[in-house]
């Protein structure tokens, strides 16, 4: 009966394929979410997303979990979290990138997952910051804690997605702060956000935080693109 009753207010068919779902599959059907595009770069050093970070800001890992296409099933699970509200497809996302860290052993020594956060305006409009959801998820699995008191946005900006690499960086180079008293000396810090593309937002979100003493930082992102 909870079963049915959840089933009126949530969708219970496959987000791809409109099938019905069975009773252990969730958002995707099995078929489905094995033909999402994973890179498996967190199994891979010196894989292309740390690549972006070469000679620009020290990481300590970098990846993401899949790979980003135009008019893919990807981008509409992605389209659906960030702007029709559909936040359980972001934590169903955000669970699906916890398990591949628990796979990577990244997690021998990370302490803390920071979201890139929206800005307040957008983040009231949209009702939630969709980088937050995924990490909720991540920290879920992984048993990470959870920060959303240390990195803030104090301006708004454009959309990055018809930006070329420089203007990206200009974009977002100063938009980012953080609150250096909050304990993280020494720590190991997640950074989380849905695409990465240049790496331009994950740069500047590090090089906020750069003077915590001892800080270690790794990157990442649910989807990957190039430019």
């Amino acid at each position: 009966m909870l079963s049915a009753l959840l089933h009126l207010f949530y969708p219970h068919s496959c987000e791809s394929c409109g099938r019905d779902l069975s009773r252990n599959e969730e958002i995707l059907c099995l078929r489905c979410y094995h033909r999402l595009p994973v890179t498996r770069y967190h199994l891979v050093p010196n894989n292309p997303v740390e690549k972006l970070f070469w000679g620009r800001v020290p990481v300590q890992h970098a990846s993401a979990a899949y790979y980003f296409g135009k008019h893919s099933h990807l981008q509409h699970l992605i389209h659906s979290f960030k702007y029709l509200g559909r936040k359980d497809i972001a934590f169903f996302l955000g669970r699906q990138m916890g398990n591949m860290l628990m796979e990577s052993g990244w997690l021998t020594d990370a302490t803390s997952i920071v979201p890139v956060p929206l800005f307040k305006s957008r983040e009231k409009k949209r009702g939630y910051n969709q980088a937050a959801v995924l990490a909720s998820g991540i920290s879920e699995v992984t048993g990470c804690r959870l920060r959303q008191d240390v990195l803030f946005r104090k301006t708004f900006t454009d959309t990055q997605t018809h930006k070329g690499r420089i203007d990206r960086w200009q974009n977002v180079s100063e938009v980012f702060y953080s609150r250096k008293n909050e304990g993280l000396e020494g720590e190991h810090v997640l950074l989380v956000d849905d695409v990465l593309t240049t790496g331009a937002t994950m740069e500047a979100c590090a090089n906020s935080l750069a003077g915590i003493k001892d800080l270690k930082i790794s990157v990442f992102g649910l989807a990957y693109t190039s430019v």
